[in-house]
């Protein structure tokens, strides 16, 4: 089902926005979706429509779908991929939940102010009993456009720590830490990997299924017995990243690449391409690649920064998590922002979000404490045993 409205935007240009609930709908904007998302610089692959459509398929629940979109004639300028919640306060999130590692909206760059105000009038018109909350927002990302146009109460809160590093080949990356012995290391590890016979190679787009599967496998083994991302086992998200990256690598959007050593298929990973930058989302590599004393992080990297040689492409993203061997490469912190938005009648919906907001970041402090505490006591030999 759609909802047209129409919005007779300031400068001197009639755009119709419509409000899309169908999955019929979703699925047959496709096409437009495609060329918009190609007109859209900030853009990442998480707004694909390939991601966001299969997402919706394994996530979405019935009913609750929302995407508006904004049109000048037939040509659709830009669009916000939307979905109702609940909790904690009736709000309008963006499609790809907590598996995505950015949020945004599209807005066509040759429109300028045009296609802006169109999008935040009609985010306005639809937010009438629910706050909009744009999570995981990059710093520069389009959405950013839309919250500065907006007129009613707002209110902008960190959100998670992404870490990038500048889109250099591995050589240069290594140059760049700080200690002679970690730079050593580095080359060490590469030169155990060539001795080990560890070869990569890019999967052709018709064997992108069956990598993704074998990636997975990979994953499950890697972590038996460890704590793991639950999630990435359940059969729904399976189901989600083989439908939306097969089509996602024959756009451009993605690369598959498996490492074999013995010519077996010890590692698969994929990395998500946007026209600005690279990042490594998933992989799955075989115990036996450790047991070998192969360093898994320094291959992966090595294979990444390779994805980063297109032009414009300035930034190789390890995207959200502040794990420690991350910051052995010196990378630059950069949060994702969380935008909110309301109408004047729905403030205390936005009051409510922030309470919960401090609350759920006060509970992270105090557990993190604790946490401190008791391997402190551990250390000095005062834990229960």
């Amino acid at each position: 089902m759609t909802y047209p409205t129409t919005y007779r935007a300031t400068y001197r240009t009639t755009y119709t926005t419509e409000l899309v609930t169908d999955e019929r709908a979703f699925a047959e904007l496709a096409a437009d979706w495609g060329r918009l998302y190609g007109r859209c610089s900030t853009a990442t692959p998480f707004q694909s429509h390939a991601w966001l459509h299969s997402w919706w398929r394994s996530y979405g629940v019935r009913g609750r779908l929302r995407l508006l979109l904004a049109r000048d004639g037939r040509e659709l300028v830009a669009a916000a991929p939307l979905t109702l919640v609940r909790r904690p306060v009736p709000s309008l999130v963006p499609l790809g939940g907590a598996i995505s590692d950015y949020g945004d909206v599209l807005l066509d760059d040759e429109r300028g102010q045009d296609a802006v105000a169109a999008l935040t009038e009609g985010l306005s018109a639809v937010a009438r009993t629910a706050l909009i909350d744009l999570r995981e927002v990059r710093p520069g990302a389009a959405a950013e456009r839309v919250y500065d146009h907006w007129r009613g109460p707002r209110r902008r809160v960190a959100d998670s720590l992404c870490l990038e590093l500048p889109a250099r080949p591995m050589d240069e990356l290594t140059a760049r830490l700080p200690s002679a012995k970690g730079r050593q290391r580095v080359r060490a590890q590469l030169r155990r990997l060539d001795a080990l016979g560890v070869k990569s190679r890019i999967v052709l787009p018709d064997e992108v299924d069956a990598a993704l599967r074998r990636l997975l496998e990979l994953h499950r083994l890697q972590w038996q017995g460890r704590k793991v991302t639950g999630e990435h086992l359940r059969t729904r998200f399976r189901d989600h990243l083989v439908r939306a990256v097969g089509p996602m690598v024959r756009s451009g959007d993605a690369v598959v690449t498996e490492f074999r050593m013995d010519d077996e298929v010890v590692a698969v990973d994929v990395t998500l391409l946007a026209r600005r930058l690279a990042g490594g989302y998933l992989y799955g590599a075989h115990p036996r690649l450790r047991e070998r004393k192969a360093d898994v992080a320094v291959m992966l990297l090595d294979a990444c920064a390779e994805h980063t040689r297109a032009p414009g492409r300035d930034t190789l993203s390890l995207l959200r998590g502040d794990e420690p061997y991350k910051h052995h490469w010196r990378p630059e912190p950069v949060p994702n922002q969380r935008l909110l938005m309301a109408r004047r009648h729905t403030a205390p919906l936005l009051s409510a979000a922030l309470c919960d907001v401090a609350a759920r970041r006060r509970g992270k402090e105090l557990l993190r404490h604790w946490q401190v505490r008791e391997e402190r006591k551990e250390r000095d030999g005062g834990g229960r045993t």
